[in-house]
């Protein structure tokens, strides 16, 4: 009896896991071709060891910077000024650490210049919460909205941490690059800043 269920059971499978496979194979035909141009240029932009894709050199990613107001900043606007760009969010205790040295040793040394931007772009967290954040730390410069994580995939790889400065000279190239906060890394910004505003 068992030998007859045997027999039974194997070749009715056999002719599902045919049926399925061929089906599966006729859907998986089309998928590389439908996304061979996606895969591609997935593949052609690797993150560094720090979790960028892009370098210093290349041009800034266009991209709106909402503020908490609801008003939008296109960063093409901001060429001819030295733009530094903060991702950030509150749950990032590296972040609440160097946010006061950002405020202190750059902004109210330079929000009255008008040849300096700085904006912070929060990750993924929404108008109150990135307020009370402000408050919290507190820092004055403005903090920006980054609701979906689009304008950090520009950047940097998904899942890439925070705490990350973006230096942009007067044309909107990247001039700098920084992650975590080490205080060498941090004065030498501070530096090329003030560098690249005396020129």
């Amino acid at each position: 009896m068992k030998n007859l269920v045997k027999a039974l059971i194997l070749p009715a499978a056999v002719i599902f896991f045919a049926a399925s496979c061929g089906q599966s194979q006729s859907k998986d035909a089309k998928i590389p071709e439908q996304t061979k141009a996606t895969e591609q240029a997935a593949d052609s932009v690797k993150a560094d060891d720090r979790g960028y894709i892009v370098k210093v050199g290349d041009m800034v990613p266009q991209f709106d910077l909402h503020l908490l107001d609801g008003t939008k900043v296109p960063v093409s606007s901001l060429k001819g000024k030295v733009v530094m760009l903060q991702f950030t969010a509150s749950w990032c205790g590296v972040c609440r650490k160097e946010m006061p040295f950002i405020e202190k040793d750059i902004w109210l040394k330079l929000k009255e210049n008008p040849e300096f931007a700085l904006y912070g772009i929060d990750l993924k967290e929404d108008a109150e919460t990135t307020a009370k954040f402000a408050d919290l730390i507190p820092v004055t410069y403005p903090l920006t909205l980054d609701l979906e994580g689009k304008t950090f995939e520009l950047y940097c790889a998904k899942g890439a941490g925070v705490t990350r400065n973006i230096i942009l000279d007067r044309e909107g190239k990247i001039i700098m690059l920084t992650r975590l906060f080490d205080e060498t890394e941090f004065n030498s910004m501070v530096e090329l800043i003030n560098a690249e505003l005396n020129k």
